[in-house]
């Protein structure tokens, strides 16, 4: 009984003195780091430790990192990948569901490990995020296996590095690269869906509360081509009288595009004009160049017509002016007014850009 309790004092005496040591760098010089980048709207992290080559070259891979599952001669896995980095375990994080190499990920924190294959290695997202390395890595823990092909690298990376590349709207190349080689994967996530949760979420708190929150969602799904139905909805909100944007061009321009989309015409020339009641001139403007490039020259020479006549003698409203003229054919009526426009612009670029047009228009060109 008294050697007992001599062993347990003596292991708490030991922990507690293992718990009070101090700070200092990570064993065997290994840095600690961590590497993160927001992909569409999902946050990936990677936390990891990185060895350096230390003159070990052409010695790393397939030897310092082994190749394929090994036994490491400690823990319980007699079939443990390496741990994608040193120490503690290579940790990477999603904050939605992502897809890796086509695979689909569930959102959540994964110990990150790989077999290495000079011709294909093995990626594996581990349930288990907290073991130290992979001497207890369990391949019932598996959330994903995916295989990549490694890439030889011309230049030689001293200390082992994950990097972000290629990156989209909704997809980025992650990268581990070391001495000479370098393994990537694809990451892809649903940036589309994402981001309607988002909307669907927000707009239940005090962003809700505003027109402009409505309209933000409408238009997105208009500029995306998506959720078009729901769109419509949020553009109900947008315009409504409840937070204002009923006296807005912008909601009523918004909700007649998406109206024109869901092949609902009446109804979008309807929304359109009541819009036009709170326009300003730069929203008349960009609305009849809009019409233009839809080729409905009828109706955008009608709005450069009101525009002008609403605000005459601006910059902007001469060159509505211009600009409706000129997509009639009558390049000497048009010529008259970007004439008139020109000594109100002093922007050197603009300038340029207006001597161009007027060249054009005295060569009989249009300038739509």
């Amino acid at each position: 009984m008294l050697q007992k309790l001599m062993l347990l004092c003596l292991c708490l005496t030991f922990n507690w003195a293992y718990s009070q040591s101090l700070t200092t760098l990570p064993s065997g010089g290994n840095k600690r780091a961590t590497v993160s980048e927001q992909v569409g709207l999902t946050d990936i992290t990677i936390h990891y430790s990185r060895p350096a080559v230390k003159g070990r070259e052409g010695r790393i891979w397939g030897q310092l990192v082994y190749e394929g599952f090994g036994d490491l001669g400690f823990g319980n896995s007699k079939g443990a990948p390496w741990r994608a980095g040193a120490n503690e375990n290579t940790t990477i994080s999603f904050s939605n569901p992502v897809t890796i190499e086509g695979q689909p990920l569930p959102a959540g924190t994964y110990g990150f490990f790989i077999a290495y294959n000079p011709n294909e290695c093995t990626l594996v997202f581990s349930k288990n995020n907290s073991s130290w390395g992979s001497y207890y890595y369990d391949a019932t823990e598996d959330a994903l296996r995916v295989k990549v092909k490694p890439q030889s690298l011309n230049q030689s990376v001293e200390w082992l590095q994950y990097t972000f590349s290629n990156q989209t709207e909704s997809a980025a190349t992650i990268s581990l690269s070391w001495e000479k080689l370098s393994i990537p994967f694809k990451v892809e996530t649903d940036y589309v869906a994402d981001q309607l949760n988002v909307f669907r979420q927000e707009l239940r708190t005090e962003k809700g509360f505003a027109w402009q929150g409505w309209q933000q969602a409408a238009q997105w799904c208009l500029q995306h081509n998506t959720n078009l139905e729901q769109a419509l909805l949020w553009s109900d909100s947008a315009t409504g009288k409840s937070f204002g944007g009923d006296q807005q061009f912008v909601t009523w321009s918004t909700r007649s595009q998406i109206l024109e989309k869901l092949g609902k015409s009446n109804e979008a020339a309807q929304a359109i004009e009541k819009g036009l009641a709170f326009a300003g001139m730069n929203d008349m403007h960009q609305y009849a160049r809009s019409l233009l490039q839809q080729k409905k020259t009828k109706e955008a020479i009608a709005i450069y017509k009101a525009n002008f006549k609403k605000f005459p003698g601006s910059y902007t409203t001469l060159m509505g002016m211009a600009r409706a003229a000129s997509a009639e054919g009558d390049y000497k009526t048009a010529l008259k007014y970007a004439q008139q426009a020109l000594p109100l612009v002093t922007e050197i670029n603009t300038r340029n850009s207006m001597t161009g047009m007027i060249e054009k228009l005295k060569a009989g060109k249009d300038i739509n």
